[in-house]
């Protein structure tokens, strides 16, 4: 349902609305898909220098270089020094959308703003927490405002598998002791923990051979899949898995095969997503889902007993984490948060993974900050307006705050 509260009766004590909202809707304009957040970066960056932020301040990584996608630029790491002592504190948002957002262009209708383009998504997830960190680093160099050492961090490649963060050039951050990602469905939700996954490659190799003149002579890349796939279905290691006390999920999410149609498959590639909380239940997932292709390609076999084979490409996409609610990054985030809308806030943890399952893995203790995304990743995604401009509240008072 969408909000049906006017902006009007919410106003901020530290924003400016009508600029924080703009800056949303330029942001949501700028196509960017993963590996295509060029142009996305170069408007961060000349929004920065237009408020006097010196040149020196910005700078890239180089992430894209080591990452699987390849990809147009690194991570943007912003860092500005403080104008009074404490420690420092880290920012961060990702750039890049999912397939659908791009090409959308954003609608304001009231107090929302949704696609203008049928069949599109808004892309609010992120570029609604970009929104908030950037115009929180606006105002601070605009206002001349006094604050602490702080860093902003710019992400690509999230939606990808979390790559920007993972291959994020740490020592370049200059060394925050806590941080606030700004990200995540909902209004006032404080996102304290998010679940773990590796992505899973498999590559089939089977036995070619002509499918209508001596088919038994082949292995089929496909059925050995189909076979290894059917297996785990029936036993319930796919889609939601519990067993026992033990939670996770399993996914087949692509799959690739075959050469003609009159051929028997001799090669066969998947990607499978596993997820769970604990590390230990995820591992025995892994594990599960590598014998089930082993049992296929060992089952499976020719009219001369040839045999097909698997080989597995195992990457740890995030590792899953949570926060205790007395770390400090959650008590800080908390009371800005309280402060910003009045309301109670609402902490969570997550089933997909953020830009702070990393951030936390390479030591930050990190909160994702929800700003206003609703129904993201599909075509009636819509940003509350009342909610987001309570974060780019929250990331000013963060900013700000003794």
């Amino acid at each position: 349902m969408m909000p049906r509260n006017s902006l009007a009766a919410f106003p901020n004590k530290k924003i400016q609305q009508d600029q924080a909202i703009d800056l949303v809707m330029q942001l949501l304009a700028i196509p960017g898909g993963s590996g295509q957040e060029a142009q996305v970066m170069q408007f961060i960056k000349d929004q920065l220098r237009q408020v006097g932020c010196p040149a020196s301040a910005i700078r890239h990584d180089c992430a894209h270089k080591a990452s699987p996608l390849g990809g147009e630029v690194g991570n943007l790491i912003v860092k500005l020094r403080g104008t009074r002592r404490g420690p420092r504190r880290l920012f961060a948002a990702h750039t890049d959308t999912v397939p659908i957002c791009v090409g959308t262009k954003p609608l304001r209708k009231g107090d929302i703003i949704q696609s203008g383009v049928p069949g599109k998504g808004l892309g609010a997830d992120d570029r609604s927490g970009v929104a908030a960190i950037l115009y929180a680093a606006c105002e601070l160099l605009r206002r001349k405002l006094p604050h602490p050492p702080l860093t902003f961090a710019f992400m690509v490649q999230e939606e990808a598998g979390v790559i920007g963060a993972r291959l994020l050039d740490v020592p370049m951050l200059g060394k925050p002791t806590m941080a606030f990602n700004f990200d995540g469905s909902g209004s006032n939700k404080l996102f304290i923990g998010a679940t773990g996954s590796h992505h899973l490659s498999v590559t089939i190799e089977g036995i070619p051979a002509h499918a209508g003149v001596r088919p038994q002579e082949g292995v089929s890349a496909i059925t050995l899949a189909a076979n290894a796939i059917a297996e785990l279905h029936a036993e319930g290691w796919l889609g939601l898995v519990e067993k026992g006390n033990q939670r996770g999920a399993v996914n087949v999410g692509t799959i690739d095969g075959g050469s003609a149609n009159n051929v028997v498959a001799p090669t066969a590639r998947l990607t499978v997503g596993i997820r769970s909380h604990s590390t230990t239940f995820r591992n025995r997932l892994l594990k599960r889902v590598k014998t089930a292709f082993e049992r296929s390609a060992r089952q499976l076999r020719n009219a001369q007993g040839g045999r097909g084979s698997v080989s597995f490409q195992d990457t740890l996409a995030y590792e899953s984490f949570r926060l205790k609610q007395t770390e400090p990054t959650v008590q800080m985030a908390r009371s800005a948060m309280r402060q910003a809308t009045g309301q109670p806030v609402e902490l969570g943890v997550l089933n997909g993974g953020l830009d702070a399952n990393w951030l936390t893995q390479h030591g930050i203790p990190t909160v994702t900050i929800s700003t206003g995304q609703h129904k993201n990743h599909t075509a009636d995604e819509y940003l509350d307006l009342h909610a987001y401009t309570a974060c780019c509240e929250t990331a000013l008072h963060l900013a700000t705050q003794v």
